[in-house]
């Protein structure tokens, strides 16, 4: 269903008449900190209405010197104790509301490049009411190995291909942690206090509770940098899911109960969305549950069972294929997909090996770019 209403639609016209704080945690990225600010001082937006604040959180390199040389204001942070995006991010959106110039804030990450139009397309939808934004989330480094091929794949399907089809859906498209956007009445009402390791999924279920739904800017884009090699990735998505299923469990229920009490379907939809394996699992799943069941049929069971995990496998194609479509990678996406069997393997392995002690500290990921 994601799959076949997941359609752009009209955007509405940019307008100027917003004042941003556009945040940008740091810790130690002394390497492409400069670039970033570059990007958000290129923005196509009057540049008395906005301003670039890196936050240098904990940093040993030089993030501070760097970013202040690029343009941007810096708010340096140290604090031992309480470590983290989500710390930092709290620390900045209060700085910003008690100075009292912003009436929205805009969070990038500090490996990232934006489209021009990012801060225009977030002030038409608040000029319409919406208080909560998540913009397009896309890869920068995109060829730089089969795995951040596969990663644009991925984008593509969870956060392209299911935020369209949520945002038609009257839905909350959720947070990514990058190119998200709140105002400040919004924080007000509901403070950012989230300081898992999955920060922007536990602030989205605070907001789910509070009734309000994040829109999908699909017009404006964030650019991460991926990393490229299986070492660093691995620590990437261990935090990742890890921290998503800590998460569910914590939430899921509260988010269930609220949903049924208050027949409140963007709660509900929410916690689905928790609940739902990661796509490796499901196809690995789908797979092996029809291959058991044609055995099955073939030494005389019924033939119902097999159709129904046919049917899912179709309905599994159909939601890849909508995501490649979206991917932009054109017909090379086809054949990046014959990595994902390799993919599939390397996940497995994830579950059979030592987990690294669970932190909710700041631990830079090495990229494609780092030396």
């Amino acid at each position: 269903m994601l799959a076949l209403v997941a359609r752009r639609g009209a955007a509405p016209a940019p307008r100027a008449d917003t004042r941003f704080d556009v945040i940008v945690p740091a810790h130690d990225e002394e390497a492409g900190i400069a670039e970033t600010v570059r990007s958000l001082l290129a923005i196509a937006y009057p540049p008395e209405r906005f301003r670039v604040i890196v936050v240098a959180d904990n940093c040993t390199d030089a993030t501070a010197e760097r970013a202040r040389s690029a343009g941007a204001r810096v708010m340096e942070r140290v604090d031992p104790v309480h470590r983290g995006k989500g710390y930092a991010l709290a620390a900045a959106f209060d700085a910003s509301a008690s100075e009292g110039f912003a009436d929205a804030v805009v969070v990038v990450d500090a490996d990232t490049v934006v489209t021009p139009n990012l801060l225009g397309a977030f002030a038409a939808r608040i000029a319409g009411g919406v208080e909560a934004m998540q913009a397009e989330y896309g890869v920068r480094n995109a060829t730089a190995s089969w795995r951040t091929r596969l990663i644009v794949i991925a984008f593509a399907l969870f956060h392209t291909t299911r935020s369209l089809a949520r945002e038609r859906l009257r839905l909350s498209c959720g947070l990514r942690g990058n190119g998200m956007c709140f105002t400040h009445a919004l924080l007000r009402r509901v403070p950012h206090r989230a300081a898992s390791i999955v920060e922007d999924i536990e602030f989205g279920v605070a907001l789910g509770l509070a009734g309000v739904r994040v829109a999908y800017v699909d017009e404006a884009e964030v650019l991460g940098e991926m990393p490229a090699q299986a070492s660093a990735a691995r620590t990437q998505r261990e935090r990742w899911e890890g921290g998503r299923a800590a998460l569910a469990r914590a939430h899921v229920p509260m988010l269930l109960r609220h949903g049924v009490e208050r027949r409140d379907r963007v709660a509900l939809d929410l916690a689905a969305d928790l609940l739902v394996p990661p796509l490796t699992w499901l196809a690995l799943a789908s797979l092996g549950g029809t291959m058991v069941s044609l055995y099955v049929a073939h030494r005389g069971g019924s033939i119902a069972e097999p159709a129904a995990w046919i049917v899912s496998l179709v309905a599994l194609a159909i939601y890849i294929a909508r995501g490649v479509q979206l991917s932009g990678l054109g017909a090379r996406a086809v054949l990046d997909l014959a990595w994902a069997p390799v993919y599939a393997l390397w996940k497995l392995a994830l579950l059979f090996t030592p987990r690294r002690r669970r932190t909710t500290e700041w631990v830079r990921t090495a990229r494609g770019g780092d030396a």
